[in-house]
């Protein structure tokens, strides 16, 4: 597969697990996961982390995954490289998944002191890719090895850290986020 055809796939088939955490800040809110508990002096994730969120962010990876398993024919003759389809299973692993980084990142940023929205770099851009390919790795793994090739998976590692900033610099200025990162 040429370069052209690798960055298609990671980025298309990365998309499901794009969609989450998005979609969580937008219908977020609602009761927070940890229930209040705390883990010494800190939360053990915090207020933004909710049952919501995670539901709602989980929901709309998954029908991302639909969506694009739909248009994946036409849109891989619009970019002339085949697109992978996504099973239900792969769809809902990455979207879940994408969820449970980000959740397991909250949980090392409250172990080491920082409060909620405070940077964590590397971290914060790449939590919930990993995540997100463990999931997908666990309940579709066929569907993942011919899929996640080594170029592709540099390319995701890559790519992700860019697209995190430049989305969030965005949702900063739009009001939607208290932070840019």
């Amino acid at each position: 597969m040429d370069t052209l055809g690798v960055v298609a796939t990671a980025l298309w088939a990365m998309l499901p697990a794009y969609v989450p955490n998005n979609a969580a800040v937008l219908a977020g809110g609602g009761r927070p996961i940890d229930g209040g508990r705390t883990m010494g002096d800190s939360r053990l994730l915090g207020d933004g982390k909710t049952w919501r969120g995670t539901a709602t962010g989980t929901l709309a990876g998954t029908l991302a995954a639909l969506v694009l398993d739909a248009l994946s024919p036409a849109a891989s003759g619009l970019v002339g490289h085949s697109l992978p389809g996504f099973p239900l299973t792969a769809g809902f692993g990455l979207a879940l998944g994408a969820m449970l980084g980000d959740i397991g990142a909250s949980f090392i940023k409250r172990r080491s002191g920082r409060e909620r929205g405070a940077a964590f770099p590397g971290l914060d851009q790449l939590d919930f890719v990993v995540g997100a390919l463990a999931c997908a790795f666990v309940v579709a793994p066929a569907w993942f090895g011919a899929t996640f090739t080594l170029p592709v998976l540099v390319v995701v590692v890559v790519a992700t850290p860019i697209l995190h900033v430049a989305t969030n610099g965005i949702a900063y200025r739009l009001g939607l986020k208290n932070e840019p990162w």
